[in-house]
């Protein structure tokens, strides 16, 4: 099970209608906003999104070999 929260006043207050059972142990993992300028946001997978660009190649995603590597190109039946 997975339950969100927040820290207030020091202690953690997790979302509301959760239901813990008493005694049950827990793992707390901490999620931190990325810092501007960080290694993880300069990572170009996680900015795929954005840096990608219309190519204008209808058949790339079936052709990919062909236009990287020269190979013979595909029909584009599987």
């Amino acid at each position: 099970m997975t339950y969100q929260g927040t820290i207030k006043g020091g202690a953690i207050v997790v979302e509301p209608g959760a239901e813990l059972p008493e005694g049950a142990q827990v793992r707390i993992e901490i999620d931190l906003p990325t810092p501007v300028g960080s290694e993880q946001e300069a990572d170009p997978l996680l900015r795929m999104s954005e840096l990608a660009v219309e190519t204008g190649v209808s058949d790339l995603a079936t052709n990919v070999d062909h236009y990287l590597y020269g190979h013979p190109k595909q029909d584009g039946a599987r």
